[in-house]
């Protein structure tokens, strides 16, 4: 599967009503008025965007939800030259928030608002929950080295983020020693957002995967 524009790369709706939704995906194209006036206050989006997201996505998703080897997929087609495999599967675990292996319109527009249109904060808050493998608040020097060096593998030549020669060890190390301020040897949220705002060369790499999917959602 190959999403399209409108489809490509909080909120308190109940359960029942989006399984609803997902299960009527091929016959229903338009959101619930109720749902649709939640999601356009809990996002940066308007009600007549919401609703051709929502057509979009369910033309590509009729079935409501994609799963991790749909989305894998996806990134490979606009990453052909690079292995996106491992950073697709972050991506996804992050935008999978009820954690149930599939991506359903919810989850998927609310994610977007976040990385496509949300503040540096909300973006940066985004990441860190991304680069936090285990959930516990805090990102250790092998949960930071594991993304950046998927994020190597999947845009390193293309992007050029390795223009001084560096390698995802040592781009962690320098990572850890302008961001680490307590020298714990991990950084809580806190660190993160302080040190990227301080380093437009750190919030480049950190959010190189946000501006990608800003850029794709325009991509035609």
């Amino acid at each position: 599967m190959v999403l399209s524009a409108q489809s490509v790369c909080l909120i308190r709706v109940d359960a029942i009503c989006w399984t609803t939704l997902c299960t009527m995906g091929k016959q229903q194209s338009k959101l619930r008025p109720e749902i649709l006036q939640d999601l356009a206050q809990q996002t940066e989006f308007t009600e007549a965007e919401l609703q051709d997201w929502y057509k979009g996505f369910i033309r590509d998703c009729p079935n409501g939800h994609f799963d991790i080897e749909q989305f894998k997929q996806l990134y490979s087609c606009f990453f052909p030259q690079g292995d996106a495999g491992k950073f697709s599967e972050h991506v996804f675990r992050t935008f999978d928030s009820n954690k149930d292996g599939f991506i359903d319109f919810k989850e998927f527009i609310t994610a977007l608002s976040v990385t496509s249109r949300g503040s540096l904060e909300k973006k940066l808050h985004w990441a860190f929950n991304m680069y936090d493998l285990d959930g516990n608040g805090y990102i250790t020097k092998d949960e930071m080295l594991e993304i950046v060096t998927a994020i190597y593998k999947m845009v390193g030549h293309s992007m050029n983020i390795a223009e001084d020669g560096s390698t995802p060890e040592k781009r962690t190390e320098q990572i850890f020693r302008q961001m680490d301020k307590n020298k714990d040897g991990k950084l809580s949220l806190e660190e993160f957002i302080e040190g990227a705002r301080s380093d437009s060369a750190i919030v480049k790499l950190l959010q190189c995967n946000l501006e990608m999917g800003a850029s794709e959602s325009q991509t035609t």
